[in-house]
């Protein structure tokens, strides 16, 4: 089973050491007779050590799913193991495990779970020999994720905001078009009364010329009349009464009065159709500043229409720009995309090679595990040997023992009657020599 992977398969003391330095306690005898708790919280532990998820992470998510179910007791074991099968088969995948599934955790087989524990030390050992290249990966993906989720809240609220508008300018398009005829309407009005307007201010100001030139021929009239008057005063009091001569300037004068009295008159009623006109003016202006303050209304109004159509400008720039940005966030997510491609062709040639490398390390396994079967047997020959050696060694030195324990008591008891006979043999040379009359000094 061990060459379908491209990791090492480890022996049982192995996993143990392994499992002890991260603080785990496992027993040869749990390895070799594996039961779905135990598995279960080892693979848990070592994606704990490698994402440092564990049921607490995952807790909230199943918590949200179980919320949308009739009877979330019914299924909350279920979908607890079935989240976690997930993430250890994502955990597999990345240790290059292709086939680990339910089984390996409700019924796992001791060689299946050994080969599993060996790829996921492998990958835990790896992950923590490049923990800060990997730190900094999850640091740039966070940061990706987080600008990502930024982007779509900020799409999704330009969207938004443009959904409003057109829907506003949807609601107001027919007020609009009815404030433009307005609009139209009204100028064409104001075109007119301004047309009406000159002239009727143009005929004022004849009428004023008009009622300044009578008013002044009116104060000559009067003028004259006084003079006419003290002349008449001054003629009278020169002249002789003649009644036919009074009679006739009385006539003339009373003709010349009632002339004068018609021109009054005349220019009475003038006076009165110049006020009659002037009143009509001052109800024309009335009117005219009535259109004028509607003018200016209304201007307001266009103001207000083009502030809007300068901020649906803008808001149509804005969008412009925020389709570009989302068209440059689609290239570069297709770029990243075929990034990804790339990387996984890679990948599969890395694999490809790699497999190839191990394909080849097996056999060089396998024919240096041949060698050291035979030189096994080869040493299993020479320790039998030694074995034999040996015992043939602890034979000669029970011998030798046994033979220089003799010696040495053949050679004790030999000092002792050499002892023996040298004190005879000086008891008698001095017995000899005390006969002899010698005198002997002993060595």
């Amino acid at each position: 089973m061990s060459g379908q992977f491209w990791f090492p398969f480890m022996k049982y003391d192995e996993i143990i050491e392994a499992f002890q330095e991260w603080g785990m306690t496992v027993s040869e005898h749990s390895l070799r007779n594996p039961t779905p708790e135990f598995v279960t919280n080892v693979y848990a532990a070592c994606l704990q050590q490698v994402t440092s998820l564990n049921e607490h992470s995952y807790q909230p998510a199943v918590q949200r799913a179980l919320q949308q179910l009739d009877n979330p007791d019914m299924y909350s074991s279920a979908l607890a193991h079935s989240v976690l099968l997930h993430h250890l088969q994502r955990f597999a995948r990345a240790a290059k495990i292709a086939d680990f599934n339910a089984k390996d955790l409700a019924a796992p087989e001791p060689e299946r779970t050994r080969a599993h524990f060996s790829a996921f030390i492998n990958l835990v050992k790896f992950s923590e020999q490049r923990a800060e290249f990997i730190k900094g990966l999850r640091s740039k993906s966070a940061t990706i994720n987080r600008e990502r989720i930024d982007v779509t809240r900020r799409l999704s609220e330009t969207q938004a905001e443009v959904a409003a508008i057109r829907s506003k300018l949807a609601e107001d398009e027919p007020r609009c078009e009815t404030l433009r005829q307005e609009n139209e309407a009204l100028t064409v009005y104001l075109i007119k009364c301004r047309d009406t307007q000159l002239a009727l201010l143009q005929a004022v100001k004849d009428m004023k010329q008009q009622h300044t030139g009578l008013r002044q021929r009116r104060e000559q009239l009067q003028t004259t009349i006084d003079e006419l008057g003290d002349l008449i005063s001054r003629t009278r009091s020169r002249i002789v009464q003649s009644p036919d001569r009074l009679k006739r300037k009385i006539s003339d004068m009373s003709v010349t009065v009632a002339e004068d009295k018609r021109t009054v008159a005349l220019h009475e009623a003038k006076i009165r159709d110049l006020q009659l006109k002037g009143a009509a003016l001052v109800a024309i202006e009335k009117d005219v500043r009535a259109c004028v303050e509607q003018q200016q209304a209304i201007e307001k109004e266009v103001q207000m229409l083009d502030d809007a159509r300068k901020a649906l400008a803008e808001l149509r720039d804005q969008l412009s720009e925020k389709r570009a940005e989302e068209n440059e966030l689609v290239r570069k997510s297709e770029r990243v995309r075929i990034q990804y491609a790339n990387a996984i062709e890679k990948l599969d040639r890395a694999e490809k090679h790699a497999k190839d490398k191990r394909d080849a390390s097996q056999k060089t396994i396998e024919r240096l595990q041949r060698e050291y079967e035979q030189m096994d047997h080869d040493r299993r020959d020479n320790d039998r040997q030694v074995e034999e050696l040996r015992a043939m060694a602890d034979e000669v030195e029970r011998n030798m023992a046994e033979h220089m324990r003799q010696s040495q008591i053949e050679l004790n008891e030999l000092l002792t009657e050499y002892w023996k006979l040298r004190h005879a043999t000086e008891v008698y040379m001095e017995t000899l020599a005390n006969k002899l009359g010698m005198q002997v000094t002993s060595t």
